[in-house]
């Protein structure tokens, strides 16, 4: 006791109390004399200084910096937007979309809704009607004002020069490195490039910055669990993923990268004792509505508002279930068709699996197996998709001019003939081009060549406007076809031919017997027959839900056939180990000396450094992992949370974003890296920042002086490339580097 009362008589604090205890201006503090200044100290010290500007500016910061990086972003993006009147790249393909949009006709795309959605959101409000092609190359209109909807564009690449600032910042980076990380976005040329065109890009990476904003937020608030603001952020950052889902399904990765971040969070939650039970299904089910349900309802909107758009008949029908057809205005389908199908109907025949095309015939043969003609599924509207229904071949007495309508339906046998070539519908004892394990099917013989192989047996599946199943109906009735010879359905499951095929659907024969398959269930969709009187058989609706599943597996149909065709040459094209040595650019147009033309190439120091502390990152990670195991303490809890949160996740979500394109098949473009190289980006703020926390200030500021100027050089260096270059391209041959970097010739 006397020790405690001497220490406290002392002035100093054993329990730290003091220390703890918040001063509040007003309340004195127990056990402490109040101290007011005397007139007489004023005289000798004088009254308290103003702060300086540069302490104005220290602490104000936080909000000055991202302004000013905001203000350059958007000097950058929008310098000169219009200087070139062309339709250029993948404007060709986005700004018909949003054309589309604004005429309200239906159309297909390998991508979702929201962001072309947006594109013709910005067409709306420049006051643009839908009316111009988009064709590559072509001068736009006087009257489209394509400046506006690039500006509108950019708008979404300038956003994410402030959201990498504040995404550094939450990774608890030092002031310097969150302005080198910035910088390094900010002086992105090929992110500068790509912003300033009528593309997807610059929403999916302003989808991409969000969510990594959000989730590193959302991390913070993790010592503040189911406090208004930790909710807050974990229903943003479910937002962000639907909204970069709802872009490109690129979206995923970032994805993939929260949802690693969630699993180890739960199973950190999981293995502390002190959580609950309860507490610990509260966070599992805050979770599983934050990142799953409400990314997933953002998703599901964007399809919801596209089939709301999109309610007249244009290109994209063929994608679509007959029945979603039938109810397009201008849709040909189903109006003024016999409901019924009789002998003698020409019809068009749709697969009713998800994805799923029109039955589709060509003069093309199998280049193997029978070699005979080939059988596929397409997508488009044609007349090779166009087949006869006639009797099998037990019927003699038929004729198509003179014999009264027909009618057949479940348990009949037919033969269907392909009107352009006037072949059989036909199967046989081959294996399938692709499905080995399935029998081929082939267009073979003609109205009296043939044999039993050539008749089919209808089996009636269902019908959603009658229980009848006596008789085939236009688009409602679904129904499967059985080889009478060979015991096996008619099938398409959404499997690629090769390019001999065309990239076109593989029909088969399966011989398993599941009535449940619906890539073995076929409906009719058009139908002609001058002996049956017309129909109404479109007004029944498609469910929303079954069209939503069913364009998303087309889409990604569609998207798995993108692959290099051996034949053809892309210029454009590249390859995954090209893009983070920077080896290779993109001309965006013609290189003629009247047009102005834009190269998609990086900053070599943002790229060459990014990628390079990818690997240095590891290998400081494995150090200290190594010291660890041996027993050395060098690094505080604080410095592990900055390696495990700034260093190492930034290099999951590289991983994620980069590793999907070394194994996938389709086509690749420059282009494609542009998310995975923000995540490099984040990692070499890291590396920078660990390496030199610790170190002097001068030694600190000299380094990253020396930084932001080879960044700020750079990107002035290439500014050309960004803005448009005019002329001959042989005066900016200084920055042909490479003979990779094509920017002349």
């Amino acid at each position: 006791m006397a020790g405690k009362g001497a220490a406290v008589a002392s002035g100093a604090d054993p329990s730290g109390d003091a220390a703890r205890r918040r001063n509040v201006p007003g309340q004195a503090t127990p056990g402490a004399a109040t101290s007011r200044p005397q007139p007489d100290e004023i005289k000798i010290h004088g009254a308290k200084k103003a702060p300086s500007v540069l302490q104005i500016l220290d602490e104000w910061e936080f909000l000055i910096a991202p302004l000013v990086f905001t203000i350059l972003a958007a000097f950058t993006r929008l310098w000169k937007i219009g200087l070139s009147p062309i339709v250029t790249w993948d404007e060709a393909h986005f700004g018909k979309f949003g054309s589309h949009y604004i005429k309200r006709e239906l159309f297909f795309d390998v991508h979702p809704p929201l962001g072309k959605i947006l594109v013709g959101l910005s067409g709306v409000l420049a006051g643009y009607n839908g009316s111009f092609e988009f064709k590559s190359g072509e001068t736009y209109p006087e009257e489209l004002d394509y400046t506006f909807m690039r500006a509108f564009n950019a708008f979404w690449g300038i956003l994410c020069v402030p959201l990498a600032y504040w995404t550094a910042a939450e990774l608890n980076l030092k002031r310097p490195a969150v302005w080198l990380v910035t910088l390094m976005v900010l002086c992105e040329n090929s992110y500068t490039t790509i912003s300033r065109f009528i593309l997807l890009d610059s929403m999916l990476l302003f989808g991409t910055f969000a969510t990594v904003f959000c989730w590193s937020k959302f991390h913070r608030q993790q010592k503040y669990s189911f406090e208004p603001e930790w909710f807050f952020w974990l229903f943003m950052t479910g937002l962000s993923i639907g909204f970069v889902c709802s872009i490109k399904l690129v979206g995923l990765f970032v994805t993939a990268m929260v949802g690693i971040y969630t699993i180890e969070d739960l199973w950190n939650k999981f293995g502390n004792t002190k959580v609950s039970y309860p507490a610990l299904a509260a966070h599992f089910s805050a979770r599983v509505v934050g990142l799953i349900i409400i990314p997933f309802l953002v998703y599901l909107f964007s399809f919801a508002l596209h089939f709301a758009i999109l309610t007249r008949s244009g290109p994209g029908d063929a994608q679509m279930s007959s029945l979603f057809q039938a109810n397009l205005e201008g849709s040909e389908i189903g109006r003024n068709s016999p409901l019924e199908v009789a002998w003698g109907s020409k019809v068009t025949i749709k697969n009713m699996g998800y994805g799923g095309g029109l039955l589709h015939s060509h003069v093309q043969t199998y280049p193997e197996g029978s070699t005979q003609q080939q059988v596929t599924c397409y997508h488009h509207k044609d007349s090779n998709n166009e087949w006869w229904f006639y009797p099998d071949r037990s019927v003699v007495d038929w004729d198509p001019e003179s014999s009264e309508p027909h009618y057949f339906g479940n348990g009949d046998v037919v033969r269907l003939i392909h009107a352009q070539t006037g072949r059989n519908l036909h199967s046989h004892d081959v294996s399938a081009p692709v499905t080995k394990s399935q029998k081929e099917v082939s267009c073979y013989g003609n109205l009296t060549i043939g044999d039993d192989k050539d008749n089919w047996k209808v089996e009636v599946v269902k019908d959603v406007a009658s229980r009848d199943k006596t008789k085939l109906r236009t688009l409602t009735t679904a129904f499967r076809l059985k080889n009478m010879v060979m015991g096996c359905y008619l099938r398409a499951a959404n499997v690629n031919l090769p390019q001999w095929g065309f990239k076109q659907i593989e029909v088969t024969c399966d011989k398993k017997n599941n009535p449940k398959d619906t890539f073995t269930h076929w409906n009719v969709e058009a139908h002609t027959n001058e002996k049956l009187p017309p129909g109404d058989p479109g007004k029944y609706k498609s469910p929303f839900f079954h069209d939503f599943i069913h364009l998303n597996v087309a889409m990604m149909t569609s998207n798995n056939a993108l692959v290099p065709d051996p034949d053809k040459q892309d210029d454009l094209a590249s390859q995954w180990w090209q893009w983070p040595i920077l080896n290779v650019g993109l001309r965006m147009c013609g290189w003629d000396d009247k047009i102005v033309k834009y190269f998609l190439l990086g900053n070599p120091f943002v790229y060459w450094a990014s990628t390079a502390s990818l690997g240095l990152v590891g290998l400081v990670t494995v150090w200290y992992i190594l010291r660890w195991q041996r027993g050395f303490k060098d690094l505080s809890q604080e410095d592990v949370d900055l390696i495990h949160y700034a260093g190492i996740y930034p290099i999951i979500g590289w991983f994620l974003h980069y590793l999907p394109f070394v194994v996938m098949a389709r086509v690749t473009y420059v282009h494609h890296y542009y998310p995975a190289l923000y995540f490099a980006i984040l990692s070499l703020g890291f590396l920078i920042d660990f390496t030199l926390r610790n170190q002097q200030k001068k030694i600190q500021w000299t380094i990253y002086g020396v930084l932001y100027a080879i960044v700020i050089g750079l990107y002035v260096f290439f500014i050309p490339i960004c803005w448009g270059m005019t002329g001959n391209n042989q005066q900016y041959k200084y920055m042909k580097w490479f003979d990779s970097w094509r920017m002349s010739d």
